[in-house]
């Protein structure tokens, strides 16, 4: 099942608030549903539209937390002048990070590189702490895609990786949750300007999901709507000014948006 949060066409009788829907077998066909999923469970209402009758946005919004993973592909790893870490490496972006699918990426005006790391994105779906790793996919509502967008030039200078992560829109998630998605070899990719950048498998992944969950959650408490972001593949690099970047992965979609001109 794939979950999307969406607003309707302008003047139509869904009105223009955002709503969440199910999206059908003949990928067009979007049902409405009541409320937001990951609270009052799927409930139709019975209402219809189609998807291209909608403008999608990040399908979930993190009540609290988006969690990252760093250095979890060993080539992604050397790439960044190390090796993959005994356990898992973890840092926060603020919820204010998320944009959505087409949502214009903001260049800040202090950073002079702005950078791609297409991920596969775990979405929480119940209240949990200290989750042993044979009960993760009970805590999982479903997966998307991420874009763990990185100011690079803060990110070395800064010596922590708050502020080169944390900006608005540097946190691109969709187009979807898909609640039957489960990972294995699928590939992951992200093209810039139509030109492949980063390719692997998500098989590849040093610390698998199950691990990740138990790992963050014997950190801190998570909650419904947050998500974990579990890695980018070797291949990261610069997305030129106005360029754009399509994060993939096979089984889960596209997530497509465009840089903006530097501030």
């Amino acid at each position: 099942m794939r979950v999307l949060r969406f607003t309707p066409k302008p003047g139509g009788e869904l009105g223009n608030d955002p709503i969440f829907g199910i999206l059908e077998d003949d990928e067009k066909t979007i049902s409405v549903v009541n409320g937001d999923p990951l609270f009052n469970g799927i409930q139709k209402s019975g209402q219809i539209t189609t998807l291209d009758d909608v403008r999608l946005l990040a399908p979930v919004l993190p009540r609290s937390k988006v969690v990252c993973v760093g250095k979890n592909y060993s080539e992604h790893a050397k790439e960044m002048g190390g090796e993959v870490p005994a356990e898992p490496i973890i840092f926060l972006k603020p919820n204010t990070s998320v944009a959505g699918p087409g949502d214009v990426i903001n260049w800040p005006w202090m950073s002079e590189r702005v950078d791609h790391e297409t991920e596969l994105a775990i979405v929480i779906g119940r209240i949990c702490k200290d989750v042993p790793r044979e009960r993760a996919s009970e805590v999982i509502f479903g997966y998307t895609i991420g874009n763990d967008v990185t100011a690079r030039d803060l990110q070395s200078r800064d010596g922590q990786w708050t502020r080169a992560k944390g900006f608005d829109t540097f946190c691109p998630l969709g187009p979807w949750i898909d609640t039957e998605f489960i990972p294995g070899n699928q590939e992951i990719s992200c093209t810039v300007n139509g030109e492949i950048k980063q390719k692997a498998t998500l098989n590849q992944m040093m610390f698998g999901v199950d691990e990740i969950i138990h790992f963050v959650s014997s950190v801190m408490t998570l909650l419904p709507g947050d998500v974990i972001l579990t890695g980018t593949p070797a291949g990261i690099g610069p997305i030129p000014e106005k360029g754009t970047v399509t994060c993939a992965i096979s089984g889960l979609g596209e997530l497509t948006n465009k840089l903006s001109a530097r501030g």
